[in-house]
């Protein structure tokens, strides 16, 4: 089979998306499938062995480190060439939206997937009177897609009260259970993500440092956890005002990481805490129970799809930094509770594979080719 597939975000950018990707695009092609990447320019010119056709590029004002690609008939070109049995946009915006376009000129089959909350993203950058418009743009995208792929329950369901059509949930992620390891935990990585406290109760916070991350609940979590520290692992446009906040607690910023760094990193913390209300899965959390550290999550979007309250996790109402500090105090105070959620974790975590998840992925490539094939026929 051979897939094109249109992104908004690539490498060099880290994020759910880009990582989701990366194993999708390795496995794609371990599979026998050829696949050509259409991106924004600027980064690598490979990913693993597909080739990335770079769009021009521009930085996306309220978020700096986000280009956005921008479409051009150059682009539709090479696809043709390529000739793909089908166009998978990814996230479709701007670049999304003329690869749905080309494809629909030329006859190719469309899959889209649902993956970062651009409507509520909006709200956290004083945009949010429109959103309306961004469902409008989003309704008209994937509405042209033969089949529309979406990683959690509840997501779904809010996009098919906004219109959306032939929603699907599918292609839900997974893990390296043998990346993230109990195993990886470190005296020094500790020791480093708790500024020379090892002994100190360690939260770690991982991922993209945006307003939409709700991170600004911890100036009000930490205070009510006695001795615990913070690591905030990644880094963002937002850093600068959580500096602020943070200043009064002991806070450390410790920038990017990836792989077995990153790896160490969690499976090193007590507790991961994730309180973003904006994503649809959050793949951080599969990686902290794989590393064994016990999750304490807001409960919303596909957050509860992944994480049992009181089974391999706890979760707390959007917001509320007293059930947070609360859940954390638990795991912190009570050792057989959190053993049995590291343990639970753990075997959830095992549950989520990438090799499972990308073969559903062909599957419903499969089925859209399918599907399109009488209209191609007429």
């Amino acid at each position: 089979m051979k897939v094109a597939v249109f992104t908004e975000t690539a490498l060099p950018c880290i994020n759910g998306v880009v990582r989701r990707l990366d194993e999708t695009i390795r496995l794609l092609e371990a599979a026998g499938d050829k696949v050509v990447v259409f991106a924004p320019a600027g980064g690598a010119t490979r990913w693993h062995g597909a080739e990335v056709v770079g769009a021009p590029s521009i930085p996306l004002p309220m978020y700096p480190e986000i280009v956005v690609g921008m479409p051009r008939p150059a682009l539709r070109s090479r696809l043709a060439k390529f000739g793909p049995d089908i166009v998978h946009a990814v996230n479709p915006a701007v670049l999304g939206a003329g690869g749905i376009l080309y494809a629909r000129s030329l006859g190719i089959p469309v899959v889209a997937s649902f993956h970062t909350h651009l409507p509520r993203y909006l709200r956290h950058y004083g945009l949010g009177l429109f959103e309306p418009l961004a469902w409008d743009l989003l309704r008209s995208l994937h509405n042209q897609a033969v089949i529309n792929l979406c990683i959690s329950r509840t997501i779904a369901d809010e996009l098919e009260r906004h219109g959306l059509e032939r929603v699907e949930v599918a292609w839900r992620g997974g893990v390296d259970t043998s990346l993230f390891h109990p195993a990886r935990a470190s005296q020094a990585m500790r020791e480093r993500l708790s500024g020379g406290h090892p002994d100190a109760p360690l939260i770690v916070a991982a991922g993209r440092l945006g307003a939409e991350k709700g991170l600004d609940l911890f100036a009000s979590i930490l205070p009510a956890v006695p001795g615990a520290r913070l690591a905030l692992v990644g880094d963002g446009p937002h850093r600068p005002a959580l500096e602020q906040q943070l200043a009064g607690v002991p806070a450390r910023f410790a920038g990017y990481m990836a792989g077995e760094e990153l790896a160490s990193a969690i499976a090193s913390a007590d507790v991961l805490v994730f309180p973003s209300q904006t994503d649809t899965l959050g793949l951080v959390l599969l990686e902290a129970m794989a590393a064994g550290t016990p999750v304490v999550a807001a409960n919303s979007g596909g957050v509860p799809d992944v994480v049992r309250h009181g089974f391999n996790g706890f979760l707390f109402a959007p917001g509320d930094a007293a059930s947070a500090s609360a859940a954390v105090r638990t795991l912190l105070e009570d050792p057989m509770a959190r053993e049995l959620i590291r343990v639970a974790g753990r075997r959830e975590a095992e549950r989520w594979t990438w090799a499972a998840a990308t073969e559903d992925l062909r599957g419903w490539y499969l089925r859209a080719i399918e599907l399109e094939a009488p209209a191609k026929a007429a």
